[in-house]
C-alpha cells in the first residue's frame, strides 16, 4: 500500500450554502389552458366521420336508396373513416385530459389558432 500515498493526504473541503438559489415554484406546473377551438373541431371530425360511416355502411349494403347510390357507399364509408380516426383520436386525448389521467394533458391537444 506504499505506492497509494496520495491518497492519504488530507483534503481540503468547501462548504457550500444551503441556499441555491432555485424556488419550489419554479418546478410548478401551471395549468394548461384548455384549447375549445380544437377540441371543437375534433367533434367535428368525430360526428362528421361516425355520420359517414354510417350512411356509406347503409349506402353499401343497399338500405338506403336505389340501384343508383349503390357507387357512392364505397367514397363515403372512405371518407368517413378519414374523418373519425383524427376526430376519435383528439376526443379521447380531450376526455382523458379533462378526467385527468396520468400521462394526459391537453398539452398533447395541438391548438388551432
Amino acid at each position: 500500500m506504499r505506492g497509494f500515498k496520495g491518497f492519504r493526504q488530507s483534503r481540503r473541503y468547501i462548504y457550500l450554502d444551503d441556499d441555491t438559489g432555485f424556488s419550489d415554484a419554479q418546478f410548478e406546473r401551471r395549468p394548461t389552458p384548455i384549447p375549445w377551438k380544437s377540441i371543437g373541431l375534433a367533434l367535428v371530425l368525430f360526428i362528421l366521420g361516425s355520420l359517414g360511416i354510417i350512411f356509406g355502411s347503409l349506402i353499401h349494403v343497399g338500405m338506403i336508396g336505389n340501384e343508383s347510390w349503390l357507387d357512392r357507399g364505397t367514397p363515403v364509408l372512405f371518407l368517413g373513416v378519414l374523418l373519425f380516426i383524427p376526430g376519435a383520436y383528439h376526443v379521447r386525448l380531450a376526455y382523458y385530459a379533462y378526467k385527468e389521467y396520468e400521462g394526459y394533458d391537453f398539452n398533447q391537444i395541438p391548438e388551432w389558432d
